[in-house]
């Protein structure tokens, strides 16, 4: 089955506008699920003819990636899918933070870490490679033209055909600087009905220059299916762990109504809404939904197919827009 395509920036893929994002796969973050699933779910999407997959070695410390690996392993081998990994950072610090060395971050020595997903996935050479945090003050740090040489390098051997920016969460403006090299070919960043920062200067930049955009965390990290809600209580051990702060769910400052209120005929569901709201804009390459089933996967393609929202909708989802970043710098 043959989805909608969108041009990857300039790495010249041309990927299935819904993507495939792996971090449930990995099992020890947010919700997990079984191997038995997770392959089930892979194996969906490929089916229904998505071609854009990303993960991380963060992901259950590689669980994720290793589980794409062997099952997506004809399709990588074949260049029928794209799979997207990333570098965690060395002091294993999310958000990037503006203070931290980049010694302790992405070091010369970076060179080591590619080693890792290559092993996990399965591949000689990675088709994407992303940097899993970033902050552009580290382009000040003396240590980043010996990074940037390596980044360089690892690009010029064939070991990393393409490299991106994981941007941090809810702050794109911390990669503008870095962006503008030309090495760097993608960036992924959260953008949805809630968080529409990429749209002040990310997507101007992508206009600019072949920026291939790749957008997470559609649903809000739940807050945009109808399962988590302003008083919604998690437990002790998942906050402990900071997949979740407090305040992440927390009702929007200004109040109001649910983006809900918008749907009719012609959009039915909130997570529905969500996602075409994401692939209503042309800067976005692909948008990454969590599918941790393959029901997952088939709702959101049924979504999907029904392409962009209208002006009218779009309009009306303005006003939901408020800003998210509570992280300090």
């Amino acid at each position: 089955m043959k989805r909608p395509t969108r041009k990857l920036g300039a790495t010249g893929y041309v990927v299935s506008e819904l993507g495939f994002g792996g971090w449930g796969l990995g099992g020890s973050q947010w919700r997990g699920v079984d191997d038995g699933a997770g392959r089930e779910a892979l194996r969906e999407a490929v089916d229904q003819g998505i071609t854009f997959f990303d993960t991380a070695l963060a992901y259950g410390d590689g669980h994720s990636e290793r589980l794409m690996g062997q099952v997506l392993k004809p399709e990588i081998h074949a260049g029928r899918v794209v799979v997207a990994t990333k570098i965690p950072p060395l002091n294993e610090e999310w958000p990037g933070r503006a203070g931290a060395r980049l010694a302790d971050v992405f070091p010369a020595g970076i060179s080591r870490r590619p080693r890792n997903n290559h092993s996990e996935l399965g591949v000689e050479a990675l088709p994407l490679q992303q940097l899993h945090v970033w902050h552009d003050a580290w382009l000040n740090d003396p240590e980043w033209e010996a990074s940037h040489d390596t980044i360089v390098r690892l690009k010029r051997e064939g070991k990393v055909l393409h490299w991106g920016i994981s941007i941090n969460d809810h702050a794109p403006e911390t990669a503008l600087r870095a962006l503008e090299d030309a090495i760097f070919e993608t960036a992924q960043v959260i953008y949805n009905i809630y968080d529409r920062s990429p749209e002040r200067a990310l997507f101007e930049l992508a206009r600019t220059k072949p920026l291939g955009v790749i957008v997470r965390v559609p649903f809000d990290e739940g807050a945009l299916t109808g399962q988590i809600r302003s008083d919604t209580v998690f437990s002790r051990r998942r906050l402990a762990r900071g997949i979740l702060r407090p305040v992440t769910v927390a009702p929007r400052p200004s109040g109001g109504e649910s983006p809900g209120a918008a749907l009719d005929d012609q959009v039915e569901t909130l997570p529905e809404l969500a996602l075409r709201f994401c692939l209503s804009s042309p800067r976005v390459a692909t948008v990454i939904p969590g599918m941790r089933r393959a029901a997952h996967v088939r709702q959101n393609v049924a979504a999907a197919t029904k392409g962009a929202l209208p002006p009218g909708m779009l309009a009306k989802l303005e006003a939901h827009a408020w800003d998210k970043n509570w992280y300090s710098a």
